[in-house]
C-alpha cells in the first residue's frame, strides 16, 4: 500500500453536513432585529461571524448579508439591506461592535462589515490559526473536515447575495457557515496552545483589528485582463477610456464591470481599431450584455481615446524600491542580502512551521534588503521592521538571523532558480 493510501486510510471519514444543526433565521425587520440586539448582549461568548457579498454581480465589495451565530441559542442571517429604522440599526452596531468574533478569513470580510459601520472588539480568526499551525491548507472546508471530521457543503459560496428574496438553499447555506465556528475556534485554540502558538495567534489578531486600510491602487485600469499585447501610448490611451467609460456605467448601474463588458472585449475592441460606431458594433469579439445597447457610450469613449492629446505612459510610474527582479543584474548586493535572507527565513519557516510570508512580508523583506540600516543592530533592525508593521513575536524571531544575512554582499552567494523567484 502507497503511503498516501495509508496516510487516508489513517484519517477519519468525514460526516456530510447539509443542514444547519442551529435554528436559524431570516431577520429583515426592526422587531427581528431587536431579537438579535437583545441575544448579543446577553451572550459572554464571542460571536459566530460572517458576511456575503455580491462579487462579480454588483459594484464594489458591499455586504447582502451578515450571519451572527450566538453560541447554543440561534443563528441570524441579517440583511443589511432592509429598511430598518436608524435607531434600531445604531443598537445593532453597537451591540455587535462591542463582543468577540469567531471569522474565518476575517481580511476578506472586515472591509465590507467596516463599510457598514460594524467592527469587532477582538477577531478569532480561525483561518489565520490555521496557517500559524502550518496547516497547507486553510479553507474553512477543508479545516472544518480536519478538527470536526465535518464535509460542508459549498455549492452555493458564488451566488448573487443582491437577489431578493434569497433563495432558502442559499440561507441553509450562510447558515452552515457560522454553525461550525464554534467548534473549530475550540479545536484551532486547542491546536494553537499545544504547539505554543497561541500568543503569536493573538498578535496577529490584534493587528487585523490595527491594520489600516490598503491604499487605492494606482491606475487600475491597467490591471485590464490581456492588456499586456498593447504595446503604444495611443492604444493603451483608448484602453483607458473604454476603462473609464464602464466604471462610471458599472457605478451608476450598481453592477460588476466585466458584466457589463468584459476585459478582453474592451482589449479586442483597441487592437480592431474600428473606424466607425457601426464597425464597433459589428465587431464579434466586442462582446458583453451592455457592448450593443450602450454602443454610443462605448464609442464616444473611444473616440475620447483616439483623439486626445493627453496620451498616458507605457508604463507605470515606478515607486518605492525597483522590481526586486531587476536587482540581479542592477543591485547584486541587494540581490545578495535578499536571496540570504529568504534561505534563513525559509529554514525557520520549516522549523517554526509558519508559512514564510507570515513570518515576514514579502514587501518589507524586499524593503530592508534594498535599503537596510545602516548600522545592523538589534535595535536599528527592529525599528525598521516595527515601521514595516511587524509584531513583536516576528522581530524577536526574525532580528538575529536578519543582522546575519543582511550583511552579505554579492560574491558571497550563488542565485539559485528556487530563490530568485
Amino acid at each position: 500500500m502507497s503511503e498516501e493510501a495509508i496516510a487516508n486510510a489513517q484519517e477519519p471519514e468525514s460526516t456530510p453536513l447539509l443542514k444547519s444543526r442551529t435554528t436559524y433565521s431570516l431577520v429583515e425587520t426592526d422587531a427581528s432585529l431587536q431579537l438579535v440586539i437583545a441575544d448579543i448582549l446577553e451572550t459572554t461568548e464571542p460571536l459566530a461571524v460572517d458576511a456575503e457579498r455580491a462579487s462579480g454581480f454588483r459594484y464594489g465589495q458591499k455586504a447582502y448579508l451578515v450571519q451572527v451565530g450566538i453560541r447554543n441559542k440561534a443563528i441570524y442571517l441579517i440583511d443589511p439591506v432592509a429598511n430598518y429604522s436608524q435607531p434600531i440599526w445604531r443598537d445593532f452596531v453597537e451591540a455587535i461592535s462591542s463582543k468577540s468574533w469567531i471569522i474565518h478569513a476575517a481580511s476578506q470580510d472586515i472591509p465590507c462589515l467596516a463599510e457598514i459601520g460594524i467592527t469587532p472588539k477582538e477577531i478569532l480568526d480561525t483561518e489565520l490559526g490555521t496557517r500559524i499551525l502550518g496547516l497547507p491548507r486553510v479553507s474553512l472546508g477543508t479545516i472544518t473536515e480536519h478538527y470536526l471530521q465535518l464535509k460542508l457543503a459549498k455549492e452555493h459560496s458564488a451566488v448573487d447575495w443582491s437577489e431578493r428574496p434569497m433563495r432558502p438553499e442559499w440561507l441553509e447555506y450562510a447558515a452552515l457557515d457560522v454553525d461550525v465556528l464554534h467548534e473549530l475556534w475550540a479545536a484551532v485554540h486547542q491546536d494553537l496552545v499545544a504547539h505554543s502558538k497561541l500568543e503569536i495567534a493573538t498578535e496577529e489578531f490584534e493587528a487585523l483589528i490595527d491594520q489600516p486600510p490598503k491604499p487605492a491602487k494606482q491606475e487600475r485600469w491597467r490591471s485590464l485582463t490581456g492588456l499586456h499585447e498593447i504595446k503604444d501610448a495611443r492604444s493603451l490611451t483608448i484602453a483607458k477610456s473604454l476603462w473609464d467609460a464602464r466604471e462610471q456605467l458599472a457605478m451608476s448601474k450598481d453592477v460588476a464591470p466585466g458584466r457589463l463588458v468584459p476585459d478582453l472585449a474592451i482589449v479586442a475592441a483597441v487592437k480592431a481599431k474600428p473606424t466607425s460606431k457601426s464597425e464597433l458594433a459589428s465587431l464579434k469579439t466586442f462582446s458583453g450584455r451592455a457592448s450593443r445597447s450602450y454602443i454610443d457610450t462605448w464609442w464616444d469613449a473611444f473616440c475620447a481615446g483616439n483623439t486626445t492629446k493627453n496620451l498616458v505612459e507605457l508604463r507605470l510610474k515606478a515607486t518605492g524600491i525597483p522590481n526586486h527582479r531587476n536587482w540581479p543584474l542592477k543591485f547584486p548586493d541587494a540581490n545578495a542580502r535578499l536571496l540570504a535572507s529568504k534561505a534563513a527565513i525559509a529554514d525557520l519557516s520549516e522549523q517554526m512551521q509558519i508559512p514564510a510570508e507570515n513570518l515576514l512580508s514579502p514587501e518589507s523583506l524586499r524593503a530592508i534588503c534594498f535599503e537596510p540600516p545602516s548600522v545592523l543592530d538589534d535595535d536599528t533592525v527592529a525599528e525598521f521592521l516595527r515601521a514595516k508593521n511587524a509584531r513583536e513575536w516576528q522581530i524577536q524571531l526574525l532580528n538575529p538571523i536578519l543582522i546575519n544575512s543582511l550583511k552579505v554582499q554579492a560574491v558571497e552567494i550563488t542565485v539559485t532558480p528556487e530563490l530568485s523567484e
